[in-house]
This record gives structure tokens, C-alpha cells and sequence, in this order.
């Protein structure tokens, strides 16, 4: 390494940093929390609604307020990481989120909850940049954070079938008001322990003037874009507002994108989207989440509608996943990062993700959890928690330290747009095979009453397979975009050449060295 590298701001000083692990265990708890919360609260949607009287025309609201604001403000919520400084935000998030959570359990009507929902998605737009960029310039050296991004990646990619298992026992044995209060001892604890434990290395900050045009115009595309698709899953693909919404996202994000290219401080420096690797990992990260929403929608139903399981067992039907997360994130990616280029992780996992959903085609009413179910959550598993781990590290690796948490915000934006596209398109294509299936054999079935119930079974069960057909192309297309889009070395092979200006090189030794 040259000498400047040696003397790079922050790099010494990080590795001699005795609570970086400890601060390791405050971001994974935030983290936790973030993801958590994305299923917890479908698990208690029903109740929520009977008790707060919300119509079931509004009661997408309660997931859509989220996903909207999350959504819609996380490129401007990795910016101000950037500028205020990580930390900050990080404990700026957790206060806000644990504060809208306190206003959603003890919501008393319907706008109430949608006004604590947008709340906790703003927050959650501050928090998660600002924990994974702080992860991104806490761990440095090659082997430490390949460990660090591997607990990372087994909690971002585990912890929404976690999720159901919470959800699922404090909405069945407390109330569904749990589900939100509970992120209030996760935030507390987070943020004392970041407050008093974490150490931000210095020298990282942007202190660029806000690029208020870029901040609209990414917001307000974001924000069109995710509602386009969610719009699109309850009233249609041809809807005329989701048409408009698709059509006003092309144009606000378009025109983002000229204004980012010539402002002099932009939101989105595209260098960061622009690298090929980088890209390359945005773009299959966002496709194997579609891919993955498949698979917890339609098992979900499947085993609570079909199989007649409860919340509480539906979760715990999950947990063989989960384990195969925790194992390919932990155990095989940690330990292969430092010694093989991330596309020889990234896309065998993806692909062995894909065999797993492959194995789901074959569901039928009776299909039995162990010889079909257990080792197709396995296989995804393995496969996803393999290829999650180096993805998370390589996609804020070799970026310019003020640029994390911008390029940390593009990793949550590509997995908040590829959860909004995998719910609208899987469960169109299901919905719509489902109907034709009944239509051609609901008359077979006669006037009996099973027969009738046993065909809208097999319907439902053909509609999420067909589905799941889909969601196996699309992780396959995951794995040849990582293998082919990806040309980094392996950590530590070569010096950081992320950036196409002389003037930074400075900023770039101060990041573990990749090869672009």
C-alpha cells in the first residue's frame, strides 16, 4: 500500500478501535428493528383494523404510508448521513422511530395509525443508511468486515421471517399493539449504545450544500414509483392513476438524473451508481427481493389458507430458513469473501436460491413441510444469506467515505423498489392464474359445497406456483447479472479505483482496497 493509504485519515485509528464490535452489536440491533418491522405489522394488520374500525379499502394505507415515505426519502436520508454526521443520524433515526412506534400502538383511529406509519417511515429512511454506512467505515480490514457484513446480511435477510414468529405470538397472546411497542426497547437500547460506543472515524462528512432540486425530484419519483406499483397490486396494471404514477416516476427520475449530472454538489453523485460493480449488485439485489417476496406472500398464504396453519406455526415454518440465512451469511460467505471474487459468491448463491424457489413449483394442497417445503427453505436459505453477505460489504466498498451513506441508501432503495415491484407483479400473475384456473373448473365441481371449496384451493395453489415460476427466472437472471456485472478481485487483491476523479483520490485510499 502507498504511503498515503498508510496515512489515510481514520484507517489506523478504526483498526485500533477496541468497540468496533461492540459497536457492531447496536447497528445489527437497529438493523433488526428496521427489517422487523416489515412483517410484524402485516401479522397484526387484521386485528389493528377491526379494533380501529379502518375500511378495508384504506387498510393498505397501513402499509403503504410506510413504504411510501421509507421509500421516497432514503437517497435524502443517506445524504444527510452524510452530512450530519452517521452517528447522529443513527441515533436521530432510532429516537424518531421509536417515537412514531409509541404513536402506532396507541393509535385510536385509522389516520392516526396511517400519520405513524408515514412517521416511522421517515425515521426508518434516516436509520437505515446511516447504520450500514456507519458499518461500511467501522470495518476496514478485509477479514473483519467480511465477519461484520456477514451478520449484517443474516439479519437483513432473516430477520423478516423472524418477524412472523414475533408477530405471530404477541398478536395471538397480547395484543397487536406489541407489535409496535416492541420496537421501543430495541431503539432505546440501540441508541444509548451507539451514543456511548460508537466512534466515527473522521474526515468522512460531506458538507456539499443540499441539492434541494435533486432531494424533490428523487422523492417525489421515488415516492410515484413505489406507489405506481402498489397501486398497481390492488386496482390494476391499467389503471389510469397507475399508469400516470408510472409515467410521472419515468419523468421525475429522469429529470433527476440530468440535474444530478450537473449540479456541482447532487444528491446521487453518480459515480456511485455508475461503477459496474456497483451497479451490477443495485440491480441484482433488487431482482433476487422480487424473487424472495414470492416466496414469504405466497408460503405465507399458503400455509395459513391452504395447510390451515396458525401465525405463530407459520413463523416457526420458516425457521429452516432463516438457519440457512444465518449459515450461508456467517459460515460460507464470511469465510470464502476474503479469498474468492464476490461473484463467485454472489451468483452461485443466487442461483442455488433459485433451485430452492424451483422445488416450490411442485406445491399442491397436500404437499408435505418435510419432503418439500423444508428443503426448499433450506436451499433459499444457503443460497440467499451466501450471496446477501458479499453484496451488502461490496456495495459500499471502494465508494468515497462521503459518499456512504448516499451509496448505502441506493442498497435499501434497489431492496425497497424490488419488495414494491415482487408484491404487485408475483401477486398479479398469481391472482390472475388463480381466476383462470377456477373459471375452466369450477363447473366441474357441480353444486357441492366441498367440491367448490376444494377447486378454490387447487385454484389458489396454482396461481402461486405459476408465480413462483416467475420468481425462479428472475433469481436466475439475479445470478447472470452477479457473475457477469460484477469483475471485482477479491478483498485485498487491489488498490481502490472507484472513482473516475483525480482529486479524490485521496478520499479513496482511506477505504479497504478492491479491485474495480
Amino acid at each position: 500500500m502507498s504511503e498515503t493509504a498508510a496515512k489515510a485519515p481514520g484507517v489506523l485509528e478504526k483498526s485500533a478501535d477496541a468497540n468496533r464490535w461492540k459497536a457492531l452489536v447496536f447497528i445489527a440491533l437497529a438493523q433488526l428493528m428496521v427489517v422487523l418491522d416489515a412483517t410484524i405489522v402485516n401479522i397484526a394488520l387484521p386485528s389493528a383494523q377491526s379494533d380501529l374500525g379502518i375500511s378495508d379499502g384504506n387498510r393498505q394505507w397501513v402499509v403503504t404510508a410506510y413504504a411510501l415515505a421509507f421509500g421516497g426519502l432514503l437517497l435524502f436520508g443517506g445524504r444527510i448521513a452524510d452530512k450530519w454526521g452517521r452517528k447522529r443520524a443513527f441515533v436521530i433515526g432510532l429516537v424518531g422511530f421509536a417515537a412514531a412506534s409509541a404513536l402506532g400502538g396507541a393509535a385510536t383511529s385509522g389516520p392516526m395509525m396511517f400519520g405513524a406509519r408515514a412517521l416511522q417511515g421517515l425515521f426508518g429512511a434516516v436509520l437505515a443508511p446511516a447504520a450500514l454506512s456507519l458499518l461500511a467505515v467501522t470495518f476496514t480490514d478485509a477479514k473483519e468486515r467480511a465477519k461484520a457484513f456477514g451478520i449484517y446480511g443474516a439479519i437483513a435477510g432473516g430477520g423478516g421471517a423472524v418477524g412472523l414468529i414475533l408477530g405471530g405470538f404477541l398478536t395471538e397472546y397480547l395484543d397487536w399493539r406489541w407489535t409496535f411497542f416492541v420496537n421501543i426497547p430495541f431503539a432505546v437500547v440501540a441508541a444509548a449504545g451507539a451514543y456511548f460506543v460508537i466512534r466515527e472515524p473522521e474526515g468522512g462528512r460531506n458538507r456539499s450544500p443540499l441539492d434541494i432540486p435533486g432531494v424533490v425530484l428523487s422523492t417525489l419519483g421515488l415516492v410515484a414509483l413505489v406507489y405506481g406499483f402498489t397501486r398497481a397490486e390492488s386496482d390494476g396494471w391499467g389503471d389510469t392513476v397507475t399508469v400516470a404514477m408510472f409515467v410521472a416516476s419515468v419523468v421525475l427520475l429522469a429529470a433527476f438524473a440530468v440535474v444530478e449530472s450537473k449540479v456541482k454538489a447532487p444528491l446521487l453523485p453518480l459515480r456511485v451508481v455508475t461503477d459496474r460493480n456497483r451497479g451490477g449488485i443495485y440491480l441484482s439485489l433488487g431482482l433476487a427481493i422480487i424473487g424472495m417476496f414470492g416466496l414469504f406472500l405466497f408460503l405465507t398464504y399458503y400455509l395459513q389458507v391452504v395447510q390451515g396453519y396458525s401465525p405463530v406455526k407459520t413463523g416457526f415454518a420458516f425457521l429452516p430458513m432463516v438457519a440457512g440465512m444465518i449459515t450461508g451469511s456467517t459460515q460460507i460467505g464470511t469465510r470464502l469473501m476474503t479469498r474468492v471474487a464476490p461473484r463467485l459468491l454472489m451468483g452461485p448463491g443466487f442461483l442455488v436460491a433459485a433451485v430452492g424457489m424451483l422445488l416450490l413449483t411442485q406445491l399442491e394442497i397436500d404437499s408435505s413441510y418435510p419432503a418439500l417445503l423444508l428443503p426448499a427453505m433450506v436451499l433459499l436459505g444457503l443460497g440467499m444469506g451466501t450471496a446477501f453477505m458479499p453484496a451488502m460489504s461490496m456495495a459500499t466498498q471502494g465508494v468515497q467515505p462521503r459518499d456512504a451513506g448516499v451509496a448505502s441508501a441506493m442498497v435499501n432503495t434497489s431492496q425497497q423498489v424490488g419488495g414494491a415491484i415482487g408484491t404487485a407483479l408475483l401477486n398479479t400473475i398469481a391472482s390472475s392464474a388463480t381466476a383462470a384456473y377456477i373459471k375452466d373448473h369450477i363447473a366441474a365441481a357441480g353444486t357441492s359445497k366441498p367440491g367448490q371449496e376444494l377447486v378454490q384451493l387447487q385454484g389458489l395453489v396454482h396461481g402461486y406456483t405459476n408465480a413462483i415460476w416467475f420468481a425462479v427466472a428472475i433469481l436466475a437472471v439475479a445470478g447472470v447479472i452477479a457473475l457477469t456485472f460484477v469483475t471485482a478481485g477479491r478483498p485485498g487483491t487491489t488498490r481502490v479505483t472507484g472513482s473516475d476523479s483525480a482529486q479524490d483520490a485521496d478520499d479513496e485510499v482511506s477505504v479497504p482496497v478492491i479491485a474495480h
